[in-house]
């Protein structure tokens, strides 16, 4: 009996997964906890291990959406190396021309045709837009195979056939629909596909006559819904255009991609009048205006509904103050050489900036706090979590206990975190549970900015650009490596005393390296 691998619980707050790619392919055999896939959520990417050892059989492709619990795959663990299933193409390769023949004429009308309207996706989801069109309109498509995708405000999903035969589209990529109106038709085949369509048929007739290519079909230079959208607005002809899809068919790509055609330059004519030529030189000049789409990912709509949550949520306020970076940068400077051959890591700012949070927190614990109903959690212990903006989109994964860590520690921590990060390998557990954050800007160019508060927690503290500025140091002007901070807090739990004063002791710490290492 096959074992049924569901999408397993990876977070208290993710409802479904991305399949981002199989490791192994389907019919293949797979070892005990060896992995099979890796799954995608809005926070970070998962692997999904075998449950046991025997014959994969997949039932999602990469790309697919699936909910929490839903079927992935199955295992087979009787079956045994080797056992994988034979493709379907060498299987139609063996049957001899005969049977081809037969089966191909088997394929008829039912004369039935079956209407397909936008389905209930969500109690909420009133309405859905049609992003995309994956069957061509006259293609044959098997029963519950996915024909198109289909956008609401909350997720994508896609759309199966209720029949086996020839689609008809009804509505365009791009349509906004309500739920129960008619997306498609598909007029029932018996029998497997047809050899050919009856679009397809005429148009070969037609072209027969003509002196056309044979290569050619109906689809030749015919542009999708959207894309005859798009170039409409641009302003081009369709046969200027050359289609890269099926049978030559012009897909939206190809259209966000096509360019005007520029009119051969031929010799300035000179102007008939001055009247001409002045409203020549009033009219505004031309240029390229074309634009481009791009779906959000979960990631990044996750980001923007958490920020937006906490605008609208917290009493939020930023505090600022500057810091001179001399003194660290001359002790960086000093030993940096030496710090990375014994500890085999840079020598960095941000270790300095945790160890100063963490003795500035434990001084000023509502700062370290966080709001739970009508109670207010008081952590004895700094869980720092650090902003690392990842291809995906910007992730916070967190440093432990980060009070107890040495300075080799924190920047071995740093630097482990950001790479997976950027390689996408982060747990859930490694992004949740932090205390209060850090963000540094400066290493964009950042000269001020109020940060954004990351939920739960109460505060968090932007690091800038350094940037020489002549300071009054002792009734002199000296020129100084300065740096703004900005402590952006919960005015519900955190007063101006405790921000202001919190700030002050980072610049103490952070101006006197040598307090910051005693603690004092």
């Amino acid at each position: 009996m096959s074992i049924v691998i569901k999408v397993p619980a990876v977070g208290e707050s993710i409802t479904e997964v991305t399949i981002g790619q199989w490791f192994k392919n389907d019919g293949e055999f797979v070892e005990m906890d060896e992995v099979i896939c890796e799954l995608e959520s809005d926070k970070a990417t998962f692997e999904l291990t075998a449950e046991s050892s025997g014959v994969l059989h997949t039932k999602a492709e990469e790309g697919d959406t699936l909910e929490i619990g839903a079927v992935i795959c199955e295992i087979d663990p009787e079956g045994k190396e080797g056992d994988s299933p034979q493709p379907a193409a060498a299987i139609e390769t063996e049957k001899a021309p005969e049977e081809k023949t037969a089966s191909t004429s088997e394929a008829k009308s039912t004369g039935e045709t079956k209407e397909m309207h936008v389905p209930t996706v969500g109690e909420s989801i009133t309405e859905v837009t049609l992003a995309s069109w994956i069957k061509e309109d006259g293609d044959y498509v098997e029963l519950d195979e996915i024909i198109a995708e289909v956008d609401s405000d909350k997720a994508t999903f896609e759309l199966p056939a209720e029949a086996a035969g020839i689609l008809r589209h009804v509505a365009g990529e791009g349509d906004t629909l309500e739920i129960g109106d008619l997306i498609c038709k598909i007029e029932v085949m018996e029998g497997g596909a047809p050899e050919a369509t009856e679009a397809t048929e005429n148009t070969t007739a037609q072209e027969s006559k003509s002196t056309t290519s044979s290569n050619e079909t109906y689809a030749t230079g015919h542009a999708s819904p959207a894309a005859s959208k798009i170039l409409s607005e641009k302003g081009i002809d369709p046969a200027t255009v050359k289609g890269t899809g099926k049978d030559g068919r012009i897909t939206k790509e190809d259209a966000e991609k096509a360019e005007k055609t520029k009119p051969a330059a031929s010799a300035p004519a000179k102007p008939a009048a001055k009247s001409s030529s002045a409203e020549t030189k009033d009219s505004p000049a031309k240029g390229d205006r074309s634009e481009r789409r791009e779906k959000m990912t979960s990631l990044r709509r996750t980001i923007s509904r958490r920020l937006v949550a906490v605008k609208n949520e917290t009493a939020m306020l930023t505090t600022f103050n500057e810091v001179n970076m001399k003194p660290i940068m001359d002790l960086r400077k000093q030993y940096k050489d030496k710090f990375k051959e014994r500890y085999e890591v840079n020598l960095g700012f941000m270790s300095f900036f945790t160890k100063a949070a963490c003795i500035a927190l434990q001084e000023w614990p509502a700062v370290n706090a966080q709001i739970d109903g009508n109670e207010i959690i008081f952590h004895d212990y700094c869980d720092i979590s650090i902003a690392v903006s990842s291809p995906k989109g910007l992730v916070v994964p967190v440093i432990r206990n980060a009070e107890n860590l040495s300075f080799s520690g924190i920047e071995k921590e740093v630097v482990r975190l950001a790479v997976k990060a950027r390689d996408g390998k982060l747990t859930i557990d490694e992004m949740t549970g932090g205390t209060f954050t850090l963000t540094n800007g400066g290493i964009f160019g950042s000269m001020m900015s109020t940060p954004i508060i990351n939920a739960p927690q109460a505060a968090i503290l932007g690091m800038h650009n350094i940037v020489q500025r002549p300071m009054a140091v002792n009734g002199e002007v000296k020129i100084l490596p300065m740096m703004y901070l900005a402590l952006s807090y919960d005015h519900r739990i955190i007063d101006g005393r405790e921000s202001v004063s919190f700030l002050v002791r980072m610049k103490e710490l952070l101006e006197d390296p040598a307090r910051l290492m005693l603690g004092i």
